[in-house]
């Protein structure tokens, strides 16, 4: 089971890359936008969320590989 937790480990590392990658360019296409309420919309997730959730992701998915999870039974 602690083998799984490590490569669930990693998935939740890569997940984290990706949504960071991809929600960083979805907002930098609103922030592009003619429309005021999708340019604040974009810099609302390019500055507070993108951070929060990559970075819990990632933060989640680093305790897993170090080993945080595993059972000490």
């Amino acid at each position: 089971m602690n083998i799984l937790k490590k490569y669930l480990g990693l998935i939740w590392i890569l997940l984290g890359l990706y949504v960071g990658y991809d929600r960083i360019v979805d907002s930098l296409e609103k922030i592009g936008s003619n429309k005021l309420e999708d340019q604040v919309f974009g810099w609302v997730i390019l500055c507070i969320l993108v951070p929060i959730v990559v970075g819990g992701l990632i933060l989640f998915g680093k305790y897993a590989l170090d080993g945080e999870y595993n059972s000490n039974e």
